[in-house]
C-alpha cells in the first residue's frame, strides 16, 4: 500500500487546527494541497508554498493522504459526499484522515466505503499543530494505520491506535468532555467569587497555582482573569457541539451523565446570547446573575 508520505498531502478546511496541520506539513518539506469553503483563510498558506485548490476533489488530486478539519458533520459530508466532494468520483485512494470532532458513526457513515480511512482526535492547540505536538488518537482497520502511521508521527508528538473506526473521535468526544466541565467549573468558581466581592484575578491566579487546577484551567484562567475572549483557542459553538454529541453518545448505551448534561445545556444557553464564535472560556458570560435577580 502507497504510504501517505510518499507523495502531496491535501489538508480540506483551514480553521485554527487545520491551518495548523498544513503549516507544519510544508515546514518538514512536504508537498501541500488545501481547500478551505472561504478563500481567503488559504492565502498565508498560499504564500508559504502550498497549492490552493477550488474544489476538494481538485485538492485531492494526485494525493496520497487527505486530511479533513471542517467544523462538524455536516460539513465533513459534504467535503467528502457533496458535489465537489473527495468521493464525488469513487473512493479516495490513498489515507483518508477525517480528524474533525463529529459523531463517531459519522465517521463510518460517511467515509464508507473508502479502502484507508482513519478518525483522528487531536489533543491541542494551534501551536500543538503548528510545532508537531498534538497527541493523535486514532480509529480504523491496522492496514489503514500503518499506512498513515509516518504523517500522524510528523503531525503529532504521541500518536495511539485504539482500535476501530469511530475510536478515535469516542476518546476525543471523552477529552471535550473533560474540559468543557473543567472550564465551567472554573467560570462558575469565578463568577461566584465576583458575586461574593472577591477579586476575581486574585482568585484565579490562586486557583490556577493550586493543586485542585489542571492545565488547561491554568491556562484558561488567563483569559477569565482579562476577560478578553477574542481571538479564540477552541470556538464556545464547537465545545456546545461536543459536549452535545458526548451527551447523545452516553445516551445511547443508557448512561446518564448530569455535569456533561448541565454543561451542554449552559454551552448552548452561551452561543444563543451570541457568544459561539468566542473561545470557550467565555462561557462564564452565561453565568452572570441578571440584574435584581439576588438582594
Amino acid at each position: 500500500m502507497t504510504r501517505a508520505t510518499d507523495g502531496p498531502v491535501a489538508v480540506l478546511g483551514l480553521g485554527t487546527m487545520g491551518s495548523g496541520l498544513a503549516a507544519r506539513l510544508l515546514d518538514q518539506g512536504i508537498a501541500v494541497r488545501v481547500w478551505n469553503r472561504t478563500a481567503e483563510r488559504t492565502e498565508p498558506l498560499a504564500e508559504a508554498g502550498a497549492l490552493v485548490a477550488a474544489r476538494p476533489a481538485d485538492a485531492v488530486a494526485g494525493t496520497t493522504a487527505a486530511i479533513c478539519a471542517v467544523a462538524d458533520g455536516e460539513a465533513l459530508g459534504a467535503v467528502l459526499r457533496g458535489p465537489d466532494g473527495v468521493l464525488a468520483d469513487g473512493p479516495y485512494p490513498g489515507v483518508l484522515i477525517c480528524a474533525s470532532t463529529v459523531a463517531p458513526e459519522e465517521v463510518v457513515q460517511v467515509a464508507g466505503g473508502c479502502p484507508s480511512v482513519l478518525d483522528v482526535g487531536m489533543l491541542g492547540n494551534r501551536d500543538h499543530a503548528r510545532d508537531g505536538e498534538l497527541r493523535l488518537f486514532v480509529g480504523g482497520e491496522e492496514q489503514a494505520f500503518d499506512a498513515g502511521r509516518a504523517l500522524l508521527r510528523i503531525l503529532g508528538k504521541e500518536v495511539v491506535h485504539l482500535g476501530a473506526l469511530g475510536s478515535g473521535m469516542r476518546v476525543k468526544l471523552l477529552l471535550n468532555l473533560l474540559m468543557g466541565i473543567e472550564v465551567q467549573a472554573l467560570a462558575e468558581a469565578s463568577e461566584l467569587a465576583a458575586a461574593c466581592g472577591l477579586d476575581r484575578q486574585l482568585v484565579l491566579k490562586t486557583i490556577a497555582g493550586s493543586g485542585f487546577a489542571s492545565p488547561v484551567m491554568a491556562f484558561k484562567s488567563r483569559r477569565l482573569a482579562s476577560g478578553r475572549f477574542d481571538e479564540p483557542d477552541f470556538r464556545l459553538r464547537l465545545m456546545a457541539k461536543d459536549l452535545m454529541l458526548a451527551s447523545k453518545q452516553a445516551a445511547a448505551v443508557g448512561l446518564h451523565l448530569p455535569l456533561a448534561t448541565a454543561a451542554a445545556e449552559t454551552h448552548v444557553r452561551a452561543t444563543e446570547l451570541g457568544l459561539g464564535d468566542e473561545d470557550c472560556a467565555a462561557v462564564t458570560r452565561a453565568l452572570t446573575p441578571e440584574p435584581g435577580s439576588h438582594t
